[in-house]
């Protein structure tokens, strides 16, 4: 029985071990979120940024498995290109380790009082009624939390120290080729290498404790660890375009590849542990988080001058698919996948609500210039395009929600919040300019002509509306509410404009050079025209 509970006490001490990382992981990405969105948007050629942010990222949210599952989604959105992808998966691969150094802290006398952060970020949240303040306390008491799972586990271990059965079950199980199963087997069930890691860090610190025959054997566990990491990204990619399902495998490429070299290196050389790691690091844990990052950093080095390799290889064994490939559907960007990491998946629908801006735009460009060429078959381009507008608005609503149903901070929040707003001024766009398309079925109709300067000046209003979208969205991609002053000067010249050209119009009415039946017509399409102009001013005012 003593070793039951002894089993109980060890897996309740790695839940809390893991559930504090997820509150420390989340809170800082809550507090990062900015800066998270802005590394993922720096996927340039350059393959030492891509190794970077890829470390940077996986070390704040603690999982290489999630950054190349957000990865693969990118990929699969055709935002990132499988060159960057794969640096990017290489990087993920060191910033991963940063648990197992953590989780060798846990022989260190002081431990007992880092615990004390659990008690003290809970009450940080519970007594303030700042979110900022409120985000950190959650992450103190997730680190405390990491601390306090470390502590329980050492103690569910303590009763081994003189549990000679242990150490000899231990020692029985010394195939390095079982070692590696073992290690990829178990890591695959939990999917998480940083648990597996932790776990094989708090079992070695039992004195006494050896595993295999001692030296390298261990170290075959951490690799097949390595191994089994890749099952979530593959998981991930099944359903996804060709790409994405290479990314995955490009992840288990490095892996498998990594660690056959270091397996036939750790097999040539018994004696590598006892000759540097042991001599290094007086203490077991220790020693096996310091491999865990030479692993990664050793193999990152040997295979990132050869990306263009990986990647040719990917796309020789997983191949496009010649037929039913068609368009990519315009909701690729909301990617499920990015919903457990709100920040990321709000830059993917703020990407995804300017796109749709874009579609509306055409809607009205297509309407606007059929009006002026007197052309009827312009309404089919457009009652297309709004349909891929409603339904994208659709798309974006809900994934909104799903996104808001996760634990995202205030500033997130309000983000959301003003992309809903957006969404619906865009959708509005493209309904005027169905509108538009009914006024030139009019003018046909009754036999309605506008002269050359009356075109002019309507052209001239357009030019207006469209510099006013550029300006409008990038203030509402770069969120700099500094530049509204010049949106709003366009959005003012665009009023006055209409003024002017509706009393330019009753004057030509007066003096009999237009025909009343056109007065309906004209004075609509300009009003109609000027409330696409405030709704463009809306989307720009939506973080406002």
């Amino acid at each position: 029985m003593e070793i039951f509970w002894s089993v109980i006490q060890l897996l309740a001490g790695l839940g809390a071990f893991l559930l504090g990382f997820k509150l420390l992981s989340d809170n800082i990405e809550k507090l990062a979120t900015n800066k998270l969105r802005g590394w993922f948007d720096k996927t340039s050629k350059s393959r030492l940024a891509g190794v970077g942010i890829g470390a940077g990222v996986t070390a704040i949210i603690q999982s290489s498995s999630a950054t190349t599952v957000m990865v693969v989604g990118f990929v699969n959105a055709g935002i990132m290109s499988l060159y960057s992808a794969t640096a990017i998966i290489m990087g993920a691969n060191i910033g991963t380790t940063i648990t197992a150094h953590i989780a060798s802290l846990s022989d260190i006398n002081v431990i007992g009082f880092v615990t004390v952060l659990t008690c003290a970020g809970i009450f940080m949240d519970m007594l303030s009624k700042n979110d900022r303040v409120k985000t950190v306390g959650i992450m103190l008491a997730g680190l405390g939390l990491v601390f306090l799972g470390l502590e329980y586990m050492s103690d569910a271990m303590s009763i081994y120290r003189d549990n000679a059965a242990f150490k000899q079950f231990l020692q029985t199980i010394s195939n390095p080729f079982l070692l590696l199963l073992i290690g990829a087997g178990f890591t695959a069930l939990v999917q998480s290498s940083s648990a597996v890691t932790s776990l094989i860090i708090v079992i070695v610190n039992v004195p006494g404790a050896v595993i295999g025959n001692g030296g390298n054997d261990v170290l075959f566990l951490v690799l097949g660890s390595n191994i089994g990491t890749c099952i979530t990204a593959i998981l991930s990619s099944l359903g996804a375009n060709a790409n994405a399902k290479r990314a995955s495998l490009i992840h288990l490429m490095f892996n498998v590849f990594g660690s056959v070299i270091f397996t036939v290196f750790l097999l040539c050389w018994p004696s590598f542990m006892d000759m540097t790691l042991a001599k290094w690091f007086s203490s077991p844990g220790r020693q096996i988080a310091m491999f865990h990052t030479f692993f990664n950093v050793v193999c990152t080095c040997l295979f990132l001058p050869f990306t263009n390799v990986f990647v040719k290889i990917s796309t020789k064994l997983i191949r496009d698919k010649k037929e039913g490939t068609g368009a990519v559907s315009d909701s690729a960007l909301l990617d499920e996948r990015f919903i457990q990491s709100p920040s990321v998946a709000i830059g993917q629908a703020n990407k995804e609500t300017a796109f749709m801006a874009g579609l509306a735009m055409e809607s009205l460009d297509a309407a606007f210039n059929g009006f002026v060429a007197s052309d009827e078959s312009a309404r089919e381009k457009v009652e297309e395009l709004n349909a891929r507008v409603a339904e994208l608005e659709k798309n974006i609503v809900g994934y909104l929600i799903r996104i808001s149903s996760q634990d995202v901070s205030a500033a997130d929040e309000r983000i959301i919040s003003a992309i809903h707003q957006a969404t619906g001024d865009i959708l509005r766009i493209s309904e005027l300019a169905e509108n538009i398309t009914k006024y030139t079925r009019n003018s046909k109709r009754d036999g309605v002509e506008f002269s050359p300067g009356v075109l002019k000046s309507l052209r001239q209003m357009y030019e207006k509306i469209t510099r006013l979208y550029e300006c409008a969205l990038e203030v509402f991609d770069s969120k700099d509410i500094s530049e509204l002053k010049t949106v709003d000067a366009v959005e003012e010249e665009i009023d006055a404009a209409r003024k002017e050209m509706i009393n330019d119009h009753i004057r030509r009415l007066n003096e009999g050079k237009c025909k009343p039946q056109s007065s309906g017509i004209f004075i609509n399409l300009v009003g109609n025209l000027e409330r696409a102009a405030d709704h463009l001013t809306y989307v720009a005012h939506a973080f406002d």
